[in-house]
């Protein structure tokens, strides 16, 4: 009788965990395509926390990068999210090359923003 308590356990487990949205990639939305760094960027990290990002893409155009929550510093990371404004409009392939300066006073942050940015593309460029 255990065992039959047991498996049935677990088979409802299972199908609650299926479920589960889950730590998707690349998702399409409303004609858009949203590139997700959460799940590939777990070593890219701002001065303590990651720092991961949605990239919005329509027709081959970066619409916008938003950054993620995170539990970077809230006043340093709100100056460092200004970096993700210079890709807004940019095509897949200059993004991907963009030069893009570190914020002042919040270097770490907004460099670990870059970075997610570039592998996002990447990732973008690798499994469309």
């Amino acid at each position: 009788m255990k065992k039959i308590v047991y498996l049935c356990a677990f088979a409802v487990s299972a199908c609650l965990m299926s479920m589960m949205p889950g730590d998707e990639v690349v998702t399409k939305q409303g004609g858009e395509t949203i590139v997700n760094t959460k799940p590939i960027t777990k070593s890219i990290r701002g001065y303590k926390y990651t720092t991961p990002v949605e990239i919005h893409i329509k027709g081959n155009k970066i619409a916008k990068v938003v950054a993620l929550p995170t539990k970077e510093t809230p006043e340093y990371f709100n100056q460092a999210k200004n970096v993700l404004k210079k890709y807004s409009g940019k095509d897949i392939q200059k993004a991907k090359t963009l030069k893009v300066d570190a914020v002042s006073g919040a270097t770490m942050s907004s460099e670990a923003l870059i970075k997610n940015v570039q592998e996002g593309l990447k990732y973008y460029e690798e499994h469309r």
